[in-house]
């Protein structure tokens, strides 16, 4: 079990702090609103009212014994950008923030943020992702020059092995797992046949994945 603090209750902070509480994890949220904070009370560990701009009341709290503080005000960047420097400064052992702009995310790492993400962008680019393919089933940007995609198998594929298909050096692709009905095989080997109604875990530059969206989409 692990230990977050989610400093923001706004919609991305709320849902983060709720999934990771539910996932068995001790989770501690941050707002200024207290209608906000009294609705979320239930679904985390603790949920506590604080100017998260007051640097003494976020020191009380200990930020530095979490194993994670995540920043999750994209909508007020100065307030964004001061609780990522005071969470550094009080000893915070990684620190997540959310950025809604490219500009908001370099002031957030060039001030600390061990890690900026974009959520609002990343769920526009999965949505994208699986809107000009239906054999698209998931979309993950791991950076700008590559990501995870799911995808169902082509009609190509099926009934061949891996290694007779020669994805890494026909496509630029590399399977990580294959997903039928009832178990997944991780690290799948290369003599694996593809089923009918198999899909593929893959990771492989953004070039090759949108190479691989035009072949399905045909």
């Amino acid at each position: 079990m692990k230990t977050f603090a989610v400093i923001g209750a706004g919609r991305f902070g709320s849902s983060l702090a709720r999934t990771l509480f539910e996932l068995g994890h001790e989770v501690m949220i941050l707002d200024s609103d207290e209608e906000i904070i009294q609705a979320i009370s239930d679904d985390v560990t603790h949920a506590v009212v604080v100017d998260v701009m007051d640097e003494f009341a976020l020191k009380e709290l200990g930020l530095s014994n979490f194993d994670v503080v995540v920043i999750a005000i994209g909508s007020d960047t100065e307030a964004s950008i001061m609780a990522t420097i005071m969470a550094k400064e009080l000893g915070a052992k990684k620190v997540i923030a959310k950025a809604t702009t490219d500009f908001q995310g370099k002031v957030l790492a060039k001030v600390g943020a061990d890690r900026v993400i974009f959520p609002e962008r990343d769920m526009g680019v999965r949505v994208a992702h699986n809107l000009v393919s239906t054999n698209i089933l998931e979309f993950i940007e791991l950076s700008p020059d590559y990501g995870i995609i799911e995808i169902t198998a082509l009609s190509t594929w099926v009934g061949h092995s891996l290694s007779s298909l020669e994805l890494p050096s026909k496509y630029k692709i590399n399977v990580i797992a294959i997903k039928s009905r009832d178990h997944i095989n991780i690290a799948p080997p290369s003599n694996t046949i593809i089923g009918k109604d198999d899909s593929l875990v893959i990771v492989a530059s953004t070039t090759a994945i949108t190479k691989l969206e035009k072949k399905a989409g045909n």
